[in-house]
């Protein structure tokens, strides 16, 4: 069980790490970074709301 938490927070912070540099490249104006990452934001909610709902 631990192990598996590990993994994901692992998996997590690569994904991090890849999709962040691009992430902040893209959004040089502050209003659009706010935008999209209250997007963002709402998706992960989403998410967590559905695997919350499935277990």
């Amino acid at each position: 069980m631990i192990f598996d938490q590990v993994m994901s927070v692992i998996f997590l912070i690569a994904v991090l790490a890849l999709v962040l540099p691009a992430f902040l490249s893209t959004n040089k104006n502050l209003q659009e970074f706010f935008k999209n990452l209250s997007v963002w934001t709402v998706i992960v909610i989403i998410i967590i709301v559905i695997i919350y709902l499935i277990k």
